[in-house]
C-alpha cells in the first residue's frame, strides 16, 4: 500500500462511525431495542428521521386515549385537544433527544439506507454496526384505492389531532379499533359520526359477541353504520365536505372524512431489496421467531415486521432483537399467543390468544359469564358485556385441572386491566384450577375471571363450560 493510499484509507476509517448496535427508528420498537442494548453495556446509535417517540406518542395510542378520556369526562372539544397536547408533551419529555443522550444512546437525525448487513448510509456518511442493525421504522396509515381519494382532503391518525374544532359530521372509513375509538370520542363532542366498514360487522377480528355489544353501545351514542359494502368513490362537495358512494349504491355526505383502514409497514427508501432483505407479500419485513431477517445481522421489530401492530408488541420485539443480536446464538423467541390487545371503547374489549370461532371442532371448552352475573358490574350499573375463556385439552390429562387456557375475550369496564390475569395463566401454562382456588377481593372486576374459570369444574351459578360452538352465542341468547 502506498503512503497516499494509506492516508486516504485512514481518513475514510475516521469518517466512518460505528457502534455495536445501530437502530433505525426511534419509536417504541427502536427505544425498546436501544435501551435493552445499553443495559447490557453495548454501544448504540439510533437514527430517527422525525421525532423520537414515534407514532404512539404523537399520533397513536397516547393522543387517542387522552382524547377518549377527555371526551368521557365531558370536556368540550377545545379543552379536550388542550389535554391531548399536554399529555403528548408530558410523555414525549421522557423520550426527548436530551433524555436519549443521558441514557448513553447516540442519536442521529436523518434518513438511513442499508448498504449491506452491517453498513448504513445516513446524511452522506457511513455507519457500521459491529453486531447488528435493527429496523424499527414502524408503519403509516394505509390509504385504500378509492376513486377520487387523491382529489380530496382527508384525515388519518397522523393529522386528526391537529383539528382545532370538532366537525359537524364525520365519516370514518374502517370499523377497526382506530375507527370505533374515534367514533366514540367525536360522537361525545356532538359530531354526527358514520362508520363505513366493508366487512359485515365492526371489529371483525373480535368475537361476534364483542362486535355486537360495541355496535349497540355506539348506536346508543348516535353513531350510524354502513357495513357490508366497501367505499367506491369520494368527491368534494361545493363549499365544504365530501360525498361518499358505496359499492351497493348508497351515498353519504360529511364535513370531514377519516381514513382508518389499517396501517402499512414503512420500508420505502431503506434499500432493503438492494441489500437482499426479504419482504412479505404484505410489504412487511420477513422475520423469524427471533426477529431476525433474511440477513443474519439484520433484525426487524414492531409494525414494520409484525401484523400485531401494537406499542407493547413493538417494545417487546425490540427487546428480543437486541438480546438476540448481542448473544452468541439467538435464543429469545416472540410468541404472539399470549399477547393481549385492547380496544378502548365503552365498554372496553380485551383479547388474548384464540377466540371461540377459531377453536370450533377442536373439543376446546368455553366458559362464558355475562356481566349481569358479576356483582361489581351490578353495583356500578355497568352490566353490558361478558367474559369468555377458552381452554384446550392438556397433553396426557385432558381437561383435568381445567385443561390449559389458550384464549379469552373480555368486554367490560376495565377489560384491559382484567385480561392480564388470563395472559399470565396462558404464558406460564398455569392450571386454571389455580385461578379458581385463589381468593379474589370482593367485589372486584377481576373476580369475574375466577367466576368464569369455575365453570370448567362443573355447574357454577347455573352455568358450566361447554364445547366450543355447541351452545348458542351470547348475541343469540340476548336477541
Amino acid at each position: 500500500m502506498s503512503t497516499q493510499t494509506a492516508i486516504e484509507t485512514s481518513k475514510t476509517q475516521k469518517s466512518i462511525q460505528s457502534s455495536d448496535i445501530v437502530v433505525i427508528g426511534g419509536g417504541s420498537g427502536g427505544l425498546g431495542a436501544a435501551r435493552a442494548a445499553k443495559r447490557r453495556g453495548a454501544s448504540v446509535i439510533m437514527i430517527e428521521r422525525e421525532r423520537v417517540g414515534g407514532d404512539c406518542t404523537f399520533t397513536g395510542c397516547v393522543p387517542s386515549k387522552a382524547l377518549l378520556e377527555a371526551a368521557f369526562e365531558g370536556n368540550n372539544f377545545n379543552n379536550a385537544m388542550k389535554i391531548v397536547r399536554e399529555t403528548i408533551d408530558t410523555i414525549a419529555a421522557t423520550e426527548s433527544p436530551a433524555k436519549i443522550f443521558e441514557e448513553g444512546i447516540q442519536l442521529i437525525d436523518g434518513e438511513a439506507k442499508l448498504i449491506d448487513g452491517r453498513t448504513i448510509k445516513v446524511n452522506g456518511k457511513t455507519i457500521r454496526a459491529k453486531k447488528a442493525i435493527i429496523l424499527a421504522t414502524g408503519a403509516a396509515p394505509l390509504i385504500p384505492d378509492i376513486e377520487g381519494i387523491n382529489n380530496i382532503s382527508f384525515l388519518t391518525s397522523d393529522n386528526i389531532f391537529d383539528l382545532r374544532e370538532a366537525p359537524e359530521s364525520l365519516a370514518i372509513v374502517g370499523g377497526g379499533p382506530i375507527g370505533v375509538e374515534m367514533a366514540e370520542a367525536f360522537s361525545r363532542f356532538g359530531t354526527k359520526v358514520t362508520i363505513l366498514e366493508g366487512s359485515n360487522r365492526i371489529l371483525p377480528r373480535e368475537d361476534v359477541e364483542a362486535s355486537n355489544i360495541i355496535y349497540s353501545s355506539l348506536s346508543k351514542s348516535g353513531v350510524d353504520f354502513k357495513v357490508g359494502s366497501r367505499t367506491k368513490q369520494i368527491e368534494n362537495l361545493p363549499g365544504k365536505g365530501v360525498r361518499i358512494v358505496l359499492e351497493n349504491g348508497s351515498t353519504l355526505e360529511a364535513e370531514k372524512i377519516l381514513i382508518a383502514a389499517g396501517r402499512k409497514p414503512s420500508v420505502a427508501g431503506l434499500g432493503l431489496e438492494e441489500a437482499n432483505v426479504k419482504l412479505k407479500e404484505s410489504g412487511a419485513v420477513s422475520v423469524n421467531e427471533h426477529m431476525r431477517t433474511s440477513l443474519r445481522s439484520v433484525y426487524a421489530v414492531g409494525d414494520v415486521s409484525h401484523p400485531l401492530q401494537f406499542t407493547h408488541v413493538a417494545y417487546r420485539t425490540g427487546y428480543i432483537a437486541s438480546i438476540n443480536a448481542l448473544s452468541p446464538i439467538p435464543f429469545l423467541k416472540f410468541n404472539p399467543s399470549h399477547i393481549p390487545w385492547v380496544t378502548y371503547t365503552t365498554p372496553e374489549v380485551a383479547h388474548v390468544g384464540f377466540n371461540e370461532a377459531q377453536v370450533i371442532g377442536s373439543r376446546a371448552k368455553v366458559a362464558y359469564l355475562p356481566l349481569n352475573e358479576v356483582d361489581r358490574a351490578i353495583v356500578t350499573g355497568k352490566t353490558e358485556g361478558f367474559i369468555k375463556l377458552i381452554a384446550a385439552n392438556r397433553l396426557g390429562v385432558g381437561h383435568i385441572g381445567g385443561g390449559k387456557l389458550i384464549g379469552a375475550t373480555i368486554v367490560s369496564e376495565r377489560a384491559g386491566e382484567i385480561i392480564h390475569e388470563v395472559v399470565l395463566a396462558i404464558k406460564t401454562k398455569m392450571y386454571p384450577a389455580r385461578i379458581a382456588l385463589m381468593t379474589h377481593a370482593y367485589p372486584t372486576w377481576s373476580m369475574a375471571v375466577q367466576q368464569a374459570v369455575a365453570q370448567f369444574f362443573g355447574n357454577f351459578g347455573g352455568r358450566e363450560a361447554y364445547i366450543a360452538g355447541s351452545t348458542p352465542s351470547f348475541g343469540e341468547l340476548n336477541g
